[in-house]
């Protein structure tokens, strides 16, 4: 098994889990080197401005896009009855077209039509808890460590490595990334650091301090402390430094007898809204929540984790890194709404958590990638011998009803830790190297073995979201790859069919793989259906419209009820990313594809009992393996 990587998770109604799409099929997004480590005035905001604004597709293309999405998931008269909703939707000087108008003449009038409601539908109006549900984990190879004292040491370096990129964001010498020869919009770096997520009573909000955060939130023991990490001549402290606080930090919080603050942050976000306020009425609680928010990210040095099988180690890990194993292991050792946590355990097994409103996946993966690169070189700053200040313990008044509400957290963080079941594979066998051979797109390869292992389980097709980015835009996010399509519901039952000969079967693959590939490009360029549509009913809502039929239907709410969320989030590290499924009955799949294999990291809920996340871990490697001897097995088809 293996660790995990988070994706971003997403439906429209569910929790979005959105994640850049991998840079596979369009070659690596290389980095430009920066042309000097000074600060070139405003580099940052020419390279914005230069990026195009995302386009509003062409309405009957999205309608027709659609109900092609829709036919391998519903029933002959479903979708029969949704063609008829959806011919009435675009109709000539129909609703449909009013609603186009407006959503062009917004595209003139923003910087991004889609970015703001999406950052409101997906996520800070989303009310489950972020933990599992929206925040994904990111499992790290396990470092050469096994006691406190390498724990600090490695918790240190990891720390200086990404002061070392704050430097390049600082002075906008971030190299620029590219994808398929054209710029990235690189906003998404700007918003990672010193910013965090705040619980409203409906609607939750993020803040950022990137102007003036100069210290990181380490937690040790569930005690919180503001670490200065810049000396007074503005040079960040070098990891020497950093291992001396580190030390006295966890020096001074040896009881672990403590309230677990952050274990409020667990909770679904109406109560964790409540609660806040009930936490802020203090001033003490109020300058120490401050202090969290503000900080550039938090660190966690994590205690014990249960003991487990070594073929269980990348799952635990995974676990500690999405959730922290419940409340009676490091569940409170966290702050969820920050919106970047390293966490480090003191056995070697280190990753993080993010929380998924100001990013997706590429760009905290990119960050931790230069962070780890880092802790591998040899130290090169010179130690200025000076005396540092003590890090400043963060103390909580705990009321009878913030109490009340922490073992409330407590309880709910159990029942869901208890619930989710995760499974961190290494598919070992081959990597990208084998559809490479076969002239075919890994990403597109994976996809449709995700899709032949749900069939082989289930029998049907199911709704899939794969994220792909639109960062070719300016502040471009996320749009859906629909994985599921015509050309692979053809593809999965033919495959195990004795009456099809293989050369049909080959030909059937290479058509779902570059249906696949075409959706993929579609959807980079900002031609997808799914944030379109999304658009045309935000419009609806704005200009107080009764919602069209076609929203109501339920084909729309099979559309977005997404039993496969995937992503894949590709790393220069050998790591995986993890997050929880978007629907009760779903799965969560994230994997990052390495030449000579793949890091798998599957999840779904115990509560439901037609998944078992092992039982699809286990279908995809077959599928895979079938699928490579099918092609070694047939004669060379036309490629």
């Amino acid at each position: 098994m293996i660790a995990l990587f988070t994706t971003t998770k997403q439906t429209d109604h569910l929790g979005l889990v959105g994640m850049a799409k991998p840079c596979g099929l369009m070659k690596s997004c290389h980095l430009v080197k920066p042309v000097s480590a000074a600060r070139v005035s405003g580099r940052y905001l020419t390279h914005q401005k230069g990026l195009p604004g995302l386009p509003v597709p062409p309405l009957q293309q999205t309608c027709e896009r659609y109900v092609r999405a829709l036919e391998p998931i519903l029933e002959v008269d479903e979708l029969k009855q949704t063609r008829e909703l959806v011919a009435e939707f675009q109709k000539a000087g129909g609703v449909g077209e009013r609603l186009q108008r407006s959503l062009e003449k917004r595209a003139q009038n923003t910087e991004n039509w889609l970015s703001e409601w999406w950052v409101l539908v997906a996520y800070l109006d989303y009310r489950l808890p972020v933990v599992v549900h929206s925040s994904p984990g990111l499992v790290l190879p396990r470092m050469n460590f096994s006691d406190k004292q390498g724990q600090i040491r490695f918790a240190a370096k990891l720390t200086a490595g990404v002061l070392d990129f704050k430097t390049m964001i600082d002075n906008e010498t971030l190299p620029v990334e590219y994808l398929g020869g054209k710029p990235l919009c690189m906003n998404q770096y700007y918003e990672v650091l010193s910013s965090c997520r705040i619980p409203g009573l409906k609607r939750d909000s993020v803040v950022n301090h990137a102007k003036t955060s100069k210290h990181i939130t380490v937690v040790h023991n569930f005690q919180f402390f503001a670490l200065e990490v810049y000396n007074s001549d503005g040079t960040p402290l070098t990891a020497d430094q950093l291992c001396i606080q580190l030390e006295r930090i966890c020096s001074a919080s040896l009881q672990t007898n403590v309230e677990p603050v952050g274990i409020l942050t667990t909770q679904h976000r109406d109560s964790w809204g409540k609660a806040y306020v009930n936490l802020s009425k203090d001033k003490t609680n109020r300058e120490s929540v401050s202090a969290i928010q503000r900080s550039i990210f938090t660190l966690c040095l994590d205690g014990a984790m249960p003991q487990v099988s070594d073929e269980m180690l990348r799952s635990c890990a995974a676990v500690q890194m999405l959730h922290g194993g419940g409340s009676q292991w490091n569940s409170g050792n966290r702050w969820f709404d920050k919106t970047l946590q390293f966490i480090i355990g003191e056995d070697g097994v280190c990753g993080a958590n993010y929380e998924h409103a100001p990013a997706e996946g590429p760009p905290i993966v990119a960050l931790i990638d230069h962070a780890v690169e880092y802790t591998r070189k040899p130290e090169m700053a010179q130690t200025p011998m000076v005396p540092l200040p003590m890090p400043q313990k963060l103390h909580f008044n705990i009321t009878p009803e913030i109490k009340k509400d922490i073992e409330e957290a407590k309880h709910a963080m159990n029942i869901l830790a208890q619930d989710l079941d995760m499974m961190v594979t290494v598919f070992g066998h081959f990597g990208k190297n084998v559809p490479k051979a076969h002239k075919m797109s890994p990403d597109a390869f994976i996809q449709m073995a995700l899709q032949l292992a749900y069939y082989r389980m289930y029998q049907r097709c199911c709704a899939t979201y794969e994220s792909a980015s639109l960062r070719m835009f300016r502040l471009g996010r996320t749009d859906t790859i629909r994985s599921a399509s015509s050309a692979s519901a053809a593809f999965v039952r033919a495959f195990d069919d004795p009456s099809k000969p293989n050369t049909e079967k080959v030909d059937l693959m290479e058509k779902a793989v570059n249906a696949h590939r075409s959706y993929t490009n579609m959807a980079i360029t900002g031609q997808a259906i799914d944030r379109h549509l999304l658009g045309l009913k935000m419009v609806a809502v704005e200009e107080k419209l009764s919602i069209p039929d076609i929203y109501t239907d339920t084909a729309y709410a099979k559309a977005l009820h997404y039993k496969l969320s995937t992503s894949q989030v590709p790393s220069k590290t050998d790591c995986v990313m993890c997050f929880g499924p978007v629907s009760s009955d779903g799965y969560g799949v994230c994997y990052n594809p390495m030449n000579d294999h793949i890091n798998f990291a599957v999840s779904s809920f115990n509560t439901c009992k037609e998944t078992n996340a092992a039982h699809l871990a286990q279908a995809v490697e077959g599928a895979l393996l079938d699928m490579r001897t099918l092609l070694e097995q047939t004669p060379k088809a036309k490629l």
